[in-house]
């Protein structure tokens, strides 16, 4: 059996890991680099995959996030033909991200020449976007829905069972057993995990007693992440701050996840009369297709967030929400100048109307910006969060003058406590141990952790494009 670390090695986005075994060959999943200009690079490195996809037998899909599967309708345009399985819940999400994605990535491409075109300048070197939404669309009718706990058998000698990672809405870490020629094997594959005792979603479930291989996330690998009810008083201060400078306070949070973690907790605040009642914006089509989703699968969240929908919905004036649809009204929030709470993609302030909100309200110090998970190196997120007094937004030069919070306490990976606790189901070390999905400090913090907590000793971290042979 060979692995080869097609992402995600050494870096938080890119996840790809190809599976060789001596009867098959598969994928876990295939996402989009993130983070800048040097992700573009990359993504357009990665066109050819390396290999030839038609030989791929089938994909195994963690969760929809774009930095695990942004790169799918890639995989299909240069041939193939397989399943792409995931759980049903992803695939409803997938439905509204990967034609997104590609719709974002076609609008940047004419941006950019058009912005060419004014300054005399030429067309070449412009990258043409990695997929239309044609593509992106015909993708989706690959997709095939697996449901937690059910044995899926996608080949001869593959035995795979898709496990609740409490991240996202539908998100999986993977238990692939392999019984082909030799020994069988199983290897765990962690996606990415989610935090216990946190709003919206259930736990993660535990992990299964034993493992040869596992590849584990360290996104936060390196820290521990604030607990509720500090990242509660952190919110609180942010919106009376706000408040009481007559500014706009904007809350940059990816679609899937962050957007739904943020109206919980706002509700939440209000329901516990911490917070007066608030008039909130969501001002992204890919959140509100994104909230629906979420409601349309309340089976997957726990039960306190079941109590506070029912509340929100017996009590709209106490949080009055409205979700922005047509560009329009997305516009005319920059007509807001005090009292709006504006929650937009995308996360990271690398696309999306929150760059458009971010552009209007960084240079009014009455303003704050609430950060409210991770950014990426490269990112204009992470620039506002390293402190930058002047950044780019369209080529423009904006000061930033309005207050920058960071909270932690919201994030949804595990930190390093989260995930120890996790491995600690393992009741002996795996075989071999992999740290992947982290920048290069957190997963070799994480790896040090390992093995200093758990006494385990074959901890590795991959290099981007290693093969091992197990």
């Amino acid at each position: 059996m060979r692995l080869t670390f097609l992402g995600a090695a050494g870096e938080v986005t890119g996840s790809c890991t190809l599976v060789e075994t001596g009867d098959s060959r598969f994928l876990v999943d295939c996402g989009m680099f993130q983070g800048g200009p040097e992700a573009r690079q990359k993504n357009q490195r990665a066109l050819d995959f390396g290999f030839d996809v038609r030989q791929i037998d089938f994909v195994l899909l963690t969760h929809a996030h774009i930095d695990h599967s942004g790169l799918l309708p890639r995989l299909t345009m240069l041939g193939y033909k397989g399943p792409i399985y995931a759980t049903p819940a992803s695939i409803a999400l997938l439905e509204v991200l990967l034609p997104d994605s590609a719709h974002i990535q076609e609008k940047e491409a004419e941006w950019q020449l058009r912005h060419r075109r004014r300054r005399g300048k030429n067309e070449r070197g412009i990258p043409a976007p990695l997929y239309s939404v044609a593509q992106a669309l015909a993708t989706l009718s690959q997709l095939r829905s697996v449901r937690y706990g059910v044995e899926l058998v996608p080949a001869d000698g593959v035995r795979v069972r898709f496990h609740d990672a409490g991240h996202i809405l539908g998100s999986a870490w993977l238990e692939v057993n392999l019984g082909g020629e030799g020994r069988p094997r199983r290897l765990i594959f962690s996606g990415d995990l989610g935090m216990s005792d946190r709003p919206v979603l259930c736990d993660p479930e535990k992990v299964v007693p034993t493992a040869d291989v596992l590849l584990i996330e360290s996104t936060y690998g390196n820290r521990l992440h604030r607990s509720l009810p500090e990242t509660e008083e952190e919110i609180i201060g942010a919106i009376e701050r706000t408040r009481a400078a007559s500014g706009n306070l904007i809350i940059p949070a990816f679609a899937v996840g962050r957007t739904q973690e943020m109206l919980y907790t706002l509700a939440d605040l209000v329901r516990r009369k911490r917070l007066s009642p608030l008039k909130v914006y969501v001002d992204s089509p890919m959140a509100n297709s994104a909230t629906r989703i979420t409601l349309d699968h309340q089976e997957l969240l726990d039960p306190e967030t079941r109590e506070l929908i029912a509340w929100q919905q017996a009590h709209p004036a106490q949080m009055k929400v409205e979700f922005v649809a047509d560009v329009e009204a997305s516009k005319a929030l920059n007509e807001v100048r005090h009292g709006a709470v504006i929650i937009s993609a995308s996360g990271m302030c690398e696309a999306g109307r929150i760059k458009y909100h971010l552009r209007e309200n960084l240079p009014r110090s009455e303003c704050s910006v609430l950060i409210t998970g991770f950014q990426a190196a490269g990112t204009l997120g992470r620039r506002l969060v390293d402190g930058a007094r002047l950044v780019h937004i369209f080529s423009q030069a904006v000061p930033v003058r309005a207050r920058i919070y960071t909270v932690g306490g919201l994030s949804a990976h595990a930190d390093q406590a989260a995930l120890l606790n996790w491995l600690h189901g393992f009741h002996k070390a795996p075989g071999r141990t992999f740290v992947v999905h982290g920048e290069p400090g957190a997963s070799a913090a994480f790896k040090r952790a390992i093995e200093e907590q758990l006494g385990w000793s074959a901890v590795h971290l991959p290099l981007p494009g290693e093969s091992v042979s197990l």
